[in-house]
C-alpha cells in the first residue's frame, strides 16, 4: 500500500472515530482507533484516543493494562492513569502518582482532593480545595466544587469545620445537604432538619421542571430522607424515623452504601424485636462490597452493631468470635468489644471469668478504664456480690467522688446495714469537695441528699453544714433555709431563730391569700371528707325550704317458694341453657335423620366401646356425680307429656 493511500485510510478512520465520539458511542469509536494502531504503533494521538475511550466505557482495568504496554504515553498522561487507579480502588497509588506531578493544574488538584477524601485525610483535602478556589478558572464546575468542599467539611471535626462554615453556600440542594451533614456532626439536629427540608423542596422543584416521574424524584431524595430519619432517630422520634427508613428501603436503589446505612439504623431501632426482619437487613449492611463505598467510621459502627445483634439473637459464641476479629482490625474498639465479650460470657457456660477479664483489660483512655470497671460492678451486682462491687467502686480514685458513684455506694451500704460506712463516705466526699473547691449548682442535689441522710442518722450538726453549702450558692432558697432551721433547732436554738428570720414574716405570706375563698367550700367540691360523705357546694338559688327529691331505693325481688338457703347453688346458673352440661337439643320432626355408615352392627359391638363397663372398684375410679341441673333434667324427663295417640 502506498503512503498516500495509507494516509487517506488513516484520515478516513479518524473521521469515523470523530463521528462516533461526538455521539458518545465510544464502543463503536474503538474499532477505527484499533485499526489505526495496527497500521501505526507509534501514533500517540491514536493511543491517547483509545485510552480515553476505555475510561469513558469504565474499563479501568483494561486501561491500566494498556498503559503498562504503552509506557510512552503513560508518562505524558498522569491524570488519566491516576484516575484509573482511583477508580480501581487503589487510592494510595493514585496519590503517590499525583504527588510526583510537577506544577499540577486544577484537574490534578481536584483529583488529588477526591483521593485524599477517599483516604479520609480530610484536613489535607480541605486545604487542597482552598488552593483550587484561589486559582481555578470561572467555569460551569463551580457548583460541583462547592458541593465537594461541603462533603469534606462535613467530615471534619467541629473545630476545623467552623473555619469553612462561611464558605459553604445554600444555593443548591446538594450544598444544603452537605451543610446539614456538618450540623449533624456537631449534633445540632434541629438546624440540620430545617436545612434538609429546604433541600427536599429545592430538589422537587428542580425535578418537576425536568418532567421527572415521582419514582425518580423519590430515588434522588433517598439521601435526604435517610439523613432526616437519622435526625428524628437522635431526637427520640423513633416511629417517624422507622417509617422514613422503611420508605427508602422500598425503593429500587442502586446505591448499596445508602441501603446499608438505612438497614443498619432499622436494626438499631428494632433491637431484640423483629429478629427475622433484622437478619435480612443486617445481611445488606454487612456486604463485602461496602469496603470501598463507606468510610471506616461507618463500617466500624455497623460491625459493632452486628456483634450486638448476634447477642440479641442468643448467638453468644458467634458474637464473641466476631468481637475478637474486630479488635484485631480496629484496636480503638477494644473497650466496647471487651464489654460485649464479658456480657456474652455471662450467658454461656464459659471458663472465663467476665469480671476478671474486665479488670485486666487495657484501656486506651481514663474514660474507657472507668467504663470497664463500672461494667464489672454491674455484673457483680447482678450476681449478688455487693461487697465486691463496693470494693471496686472505692478504688476508682477521684472518680469515686462523683455524685452518681457516691449514691450507688450509699445505697449498697445502707442495704447491707452498714450505716457507719455510709456516713464516712459522705464525710469524705464533703471534705474532698471543699479541698478541691468544687462547688456550684451541680452539687446542690448532692449536699441536699447528704443533709437529709445526716438528719435521719441523728447528726444534725453535719446536716447543717451540708445545707449551709447549698445556701452559699443560692441564698434565696427558702426550702433549704427551712431545712437548716429544722437541723439547727436540734442543737442550737439561737442559731435556728437567727436563720428563721430569713424566711420572711407571716404578713408577707398573707399578701396574696384570699381568706374568703379559703373559708368557702368551693375548693372542697366533690371531695370526700374523713367520714366518707361528699361535700357539695350549694347553688346560689337553693334554700332550705326547697322541696327535696325522693330517692327511689331498689328492693330485692321475692325468693322462690321452694328456695333452700342451705343448698349449694348450681355453678352453671348464669350460663345460657345451650352451654350447660345437661342441655339436650330438641329434635325437629320435620328434619329426617340421615343414616350414615353401615346399616347394621354386630350384637356385642356396643359393649366393646362402652367405657363404663371397664371401670371397676379395684381401679379406684368412680363415675362422676351428676350436677344439680342434670338431676333436674332427669326429673323433668319423667314428667314429659305423652304424645297424642290421635296423631
Amino acid at each position: 500500500m502506498g503512503d498516500n493511500s495509507r494516509e487517506k485510510l488513516i484520515t478516513a478512520l479518524y473521521t469515523e472515530f470523530n463521528k462516533h465520539q461526538q455521539k458518545g458511542e465510544y464502543d463503536r469509536a474503538l474499532k477505527p482507533i484499533n485499526k489505526i494502531i495496527q497500521m501505526a504503533n507509534d501514533d500517540k494521538i491514536a493511543l491517547k484516543c483509545k485510552l480515553v475511550c476505555l475510561i469513558y466505557l469504565n474499563k479501568f482495568d483494561e486501561a491500566l493494562q494498556f498503559l503498562k504496554k504503552q509506557s510512552a504515553i503513560a508518562v505524558c498522561m498522569p491524570f488519566e492513569k491516576a484516575y484509573c487507579l482511583y477508580r480501581t480502588n487503589n487510592p494510595q497509588d493514585a496519590l503517590n502518582m499525583l504527588n510526583d506531578v510537577p506544577n499540577p493544574d486544577h484537574r490534578i488538584l481536584e483529583l488529588k482532593a477526591q483521593v485524599l477524601y477517599r483516604l479520609e485525610q480530610f484536613d489535607e483535602a480541605a486545604n487542597v480545595y482552598q488552593n483550587i478556589f484561589r486559582n481555578a478558572p470561572d467555569d460551569e464546575y463551580e457548583e460541583e466544587r462547592q458541593t465537594n468542599l461541603g462533603a469534606v467539611v462535613s467530615s471534619l471535626n467541629q473545630r476545623e469545620s467552623d473555619k469553612f462554615t462561611s464558605q459553604l453556600q445554600e444555593e443548591t440542594y446538594e450544598m444544603c445537604y452537605n451543610k446539614a451533614l456538618m450540623y449533624v456532626k456537631q449534633e445540632n439536629f434541629v438546624k440540620a432538619e430545617k436545612l434538609l427540608k429546604t433541600a427536599e423542596v429545592m430538589l422537587k422543584e428542580a425535578f418537576e421542571e425536568d418532567g421527572a416521574t415521582e419514582e425518580e424524584t423519590d430515588i434522588e431524595l433517598a439521601n435526604v430522607r435517610v439523613l432526616q430519619a437519622f435526625c428524628c432517630h437522635k431526637q427520640g422520634r423513633l416511629k417517624e424515623a422507622h417509617q422514613l427508613y422503611l420508605g427508602v428501603l422500598k425503593l429500587k436503589l442502586d446505591d448499596i452504601a445508602l441501603s446499608a446505612v438505612a438497614s443498619n439504623n432499622v436494626v438499631v431501632i428494632n433491637k431484640d424485636q423483629n429478629v427475622f426482619d433484622s437478619k435480612k437487613k443486617m445481611k445488606v449492611a454487612t456486604n463485602d462490597a461496602l469496603i470501598h463505598k463507606l468510610p471506616s467510621s461507618q463500617r466500624k459502627t455497623i460491625a459493632v452493631n452486628n456483634a450486638i445483634f448476634k447477642y440479641y439473637c442468643n448467638q453468644h459464641e458467634q458474637s464473641n468470635k466476631l468481637c475478637n476479629s474486630l479488635v484485631k482490625e480496629w484496636p480503638d474498639l477494644e473497650t466496647k468489644l471487651k464489654i460485649l465479650n464479658a456480657i456474652n460470657d455471662t450467658k454461656i457456660d464459659s471458663k472465663a471469668n467476665p469480671v476478671q477479664s474486665l479488670k485486666s483489660a487495657t484501656a486506651n483512655t481514663p474514660e474507657d478504664e472507668l467504663v470497664l470497671k463500672l461494667t464489672a460492678v454491674h455484673l457483680l451486682l447482678t450476681q449478688g456480690k455487693k461487697e465486691d462491687a463496693c470494693t471496686i467502686l472505692e478504688t476508682l480514685g477521684d472518680n469515686r467522688f462523683k455524685p452518681g458513684i457516691i449514691g450507688a455506694l450509699l445505697t449498697i451500704y445502707m442495704h447491707l446495714g452498714k450505716e457507719d460506712v455510709a456516713l464516712k463516705i459522705y464525710e469524705e466526699a464533703i471534705e474532698w469537695y471543699k479541698a478541691n473547691e468544687k462547688s456550684g449548682k451541680d452539687l446542690t442535689s448532692f449536699f441536699r441528699q447528704a443533709g437529709d441522710f445526716h438528719i435521719r442518722s441523728g447528726r444534725p450538726q453535719v446536716a447543717a453544714k451540708s445545707f449551709e453549702q447549698i445556701l452559699i450558692n443560692n441564698a434565696k432558697d427558702s426550702k433549704t433555709t427551712a431545712q437548716l432551721v429544722i437541723a439547727c433547732s436540734q442543737f442550737d436554738n439561737n442559731k435556728a431563730i437567727e436563720v428563721s428570720s430569713k424566711l420572711g414574716s407571716i404578713a408577707d405570706l398573707e399578701k396574696d391569700v384570699d381568706v374568703k375563698i379559703l373559708e368557702s367550700n368551693i375548693w372542697l367540691n366533690a371531695k370526700k371528707s374523713a367520714t366518707g360523705v361528699t361535700n357539695k357546694t350549694e347553688s346560689p338559688g337553693s334554700s332550705d325550704n326547697a322541696p327535696k327529691k325522693k330517692k327511689h331505693r331498689k328492693r330485692k325481688g321475692p325468693l322462690p317458694k321452694n328456695y333452700d338457703s342451705s343448698a349449694t347453688p348450681d355453678p352453671e346458673r348464669w350460663l345460657p341453657k345451650y352451654e350447660r352440661t345437661g342441655y339436650r337439643k330438641k329434635k325437629d320432626r320435620r328434619v329426617k335423620e340421615i343414616i350414615k355408615g353401615s346399616q347394621g352392627t354386630a350384637a356385642g359391638q356396643s359393649d366393646q366401646f362402652d367405657y363404663t363397663k371397664y371401670v371397676t372398684e379395684d381401679d379406684g375410679a368412680s363415675v362422676p356425680e351428676p350436677s344439680p341441673m342434670q338431676k333436674l333434667w332427669k326429673k323433668g324427663g319423667n314428667n314429659q307429656k305423652k304424645k297424642n295417640k290421635r296423631r
